[in-house]
């Protein structure tokens, strides 16, 4: 910057460096460590300037096709609330069912939110963690598409409709969305970014067996293809032998920490099933502000990556798995290391030191999981269908706004 040994003020910096990089800075910016900044910034950009449409649905599933949304909670009276509200406010011509499942019954805080939704469903999962509370839902569900949401995220009115579009395909079963931060506040919402986000980027893509098949040394990277924070799954899946409901001894709430849905996704691709990721049918996600929920949260997160891949080792027999634990995973913190010390990168050291602590105890958290599944049991339709109101009373009928409106 020519400036005759002047100062340069941070207005002219700005400038300069937009001026001489400008593409070159944002695809970093998108492929590197922080893609999904990117994401956050491209969706303000398009509500900012007003973009007409999100990309098109290619497919339209049939009216007549019956979906039931599964919302796991516990104990989050106000998100539930919000949440609620706008799936109730979905754009659909089609019947769709809601079902709450509340993981901390005790408590008493669910059932009142639930209550000020007449029409929908309560069920209650004594056992704590994500899985059983998802199995809960997904037993307790009677549409043909079942879809798995946080009771921490929003979304647009049309949102239904584009996560279920493609299972106008018969060869579809997982559908996935795009999963964008609500907010990037406070340096805990900024770091998980960083370390992944939850968002997988604005590019459609599918993938099914065949792509499974293809990692012929490396682990399947499952936990690339989206989270149950957005997915949907035809309900058929979970009564396939080789599929069936998640593991209950992975996931949140569980001392294996995470893992649940990589794995049913790996079952489901390894049936050879079709997965695809729909970028437009996107929500809003609440991430942890404080540090202290953010390191409890990445120190889970770690902790399930190592109980899922030795879930892939021991029950499907995949070597892969071993790579992926031994050479593939130290190298990947060898290398968040060098790039700190570098200064290419603003993740905490104090935060890699967690994840590899998290590794390490990874195999231990999964064999108290495993034991303490063996005590509580797993999940069985017989104990849902117990509490489970007539499937009259459990639907929400919801038509298309504008009749709305007119009525």
């Amino acid at each position: 910057v020519p400036n005759q040994h002047r100062p340069v003020s941070a207005r002219r910096l700005r400038e300069a460096i937009a001026d001489a990089l400008g593409v070159e800075l944002l695809a970093y910016t998108r492929e590197g460590a922080s893609s999904s900044a990117w994401a956050f910034a491209e969706a303000y950009l398009h509500e900012f300037f007003g973009a007409t449409e999100p990309p098109v649905m290619q497919e339209r599933l049939a009216p007549s096709t019956t979906v039931s949304v599964v919302i796991a909670t516990l104990d989050r009276p106000a998100g539930l609330r919000e949440c609620l509200e706008l799936v109730i406010g979905q754009q659909t011509p089609r019947r769709v069912e809601v079902v709450v499942v509340d993981n901390n019954p005790g408590s008493g805080l669910t059932p009142p939110v639930v209550a000020e939704f007449p029409r929908v469903r309560l069920v209650s999962e004594p056992r704590r963690g994500l899985a059983y509370a998802r199995n809960a839902g997904f037993l307790a569900a009677t549409g043909e598409i079942v879809i798995a949401t946080d009771d921490d995220v929003t979304m647009e009115s049309d949102w239904l409709e584009r996560l279920v579009g493609p299972f106008a395909r018969p060869d579809v079963m997982v559908v996935t969305g795009n999963v964008l931060p609500i907010e990037l506040e406070t340096d805990a919402q900024q770091h998980f970014e960083t370390y992944g986000g939850l968002g997988r980027g604005f590019s459609r893509f599918e993938v099914n067996g065949d792509w499974f098949e293809s990692f012929r040394l490396d682990a399947v990277p499952t936990w690339s293809l989206g989270a149950t924070a957005n997915a949907a799954f035809r309900s058929s899946l979970f009564t396939e032998s080789v599929v069936g409901l998640m593991d209950e001894a992975l996931g949140p709430g569980m001392p294996s920490g995470v893992g649940e849905d990589a794995y049913l996704i790996y079952k489901a691709l390894k049936a050879h099933h079709t997965l695809v990721y729909e970028p437009a049918a996107y929500v809003w996600h609440h991430h942890r502000a404080s540090m202290k929920a953010l390191r409890r949260q990445i120190y889970g997160y770690s902790k399930g990556h190592v109980a899922y891949h030795l879930t892939t080792l021991a029950r499907d027999h995949d070597l892969r798995a071993l790579k992926r634990l031994f050479l593939d995973l130290p190298a990947w913190r060898f290398g968040q290391i060098w790039s700190r010390l570098r200064h290419h990168s603003n993740y905490p050291l104090s935060l890699v030191a967690l994840e590899i602590w998290g590794n390490l105890v990874g195999p231990v958290g999964l064999l108290r999981s495993r034991l303490r599944v063996r005590r509580e049991g797993r999940s069985s339709r017989s104990a849902v269908a117990a509490e489970a109101p007539a499937a009259s009373t459990a639907s929400v009928e919801m038509a298309p706004l504008a009749l709305r409106k007119a009525e």
